[in-house]
């Protein structure tokens, strides 16, 4: 992890604006007109798009995803290999008003490893989203996301469950179904899914 203005082993487009105070991960890209702020935390190997806003104190997992016109605000935390789709958005206030500050009251997202968020999903602030979940396009997230599973709409309807590689799910009677890319195996027990041979 680098601190702003060492010596680095990441790149950042001269176009980007990185505040003293952040960190930086080795490996890390950083692409145009991006704004990195003061105690924002990058994992290594993540990958930033462009016109991406990372607030104060986000933190960012290893190998994480951010597309181009991602709005991160303070409050989120994201795991290793989350991908977050273009022009996704978090809130960090439930009920804003431009003439009340609530700057205390900022509410916690946290996201799981490996999960993705699609192009312009919106995450409303105060929500766990699992392991592995998949939400989909436009979807509205106003509620907390189980590990692998697949939500979508507005405002977001858990539909079905997905492997750790992106795929549905199809269970059989026994409560068993295989990825059919990396062939894992997972088992759904009273509306839990979790692998059965993990790989991941």
């Amino acid at each position: 992890m680098t601190e702003w203005g060492a010596t680095s082993d990441w790149f950042a487009h001269e176009s980007a604006v990185l505040d003293e105070g952040c960190s930086i991960g080795a490996g890390c890209r950083i692409w145009h007109f991006s704004h990195i702020m003061p105690g924002a935390v990058l994992g290594e190997g993540c990958n930033i798009g462009q016109n991406v806003v990372i607030s104060p104190d986000v933190v960012l997992g290893r190998n994480c995803k951010v597309q181009n016109n991602v709005s991160l605000y303070t409050g989120v935390t994201c795991e290793d290999d989350v991908f977050l789709g273009p022009s996704c958005v978090f809130t960090n206030i439930t009920n804003p008003r431009s003439a009340v500050v609530r700057r205390d009251q900022y509410a916690r997202t946290h996201v799981g490893r490996g999960a993705s968020i699609g192009a312009n999903a919106t995450i409303v602030c105060g929500h766990d989203i699992g392991a592995f979940a998949f939400i989909g396009a436009g979807a509205v997230v106003t509620k907390d996301v189980p590990p692998y599973a697949l939500v979508v709409g507005n405002p977001a309807q858990h539909v079905g469950w997905m492997s750790a590689f992106g795929h549905r799910l199809e269970f059989d009677e026994a409560g068993r179904a295989t990825c059919p890319e990396s062939g894992e195996t997972y088992e759904l027990v009273d509306g839990t899914v979790r692998p059965l041979d993990p790989t991941a």
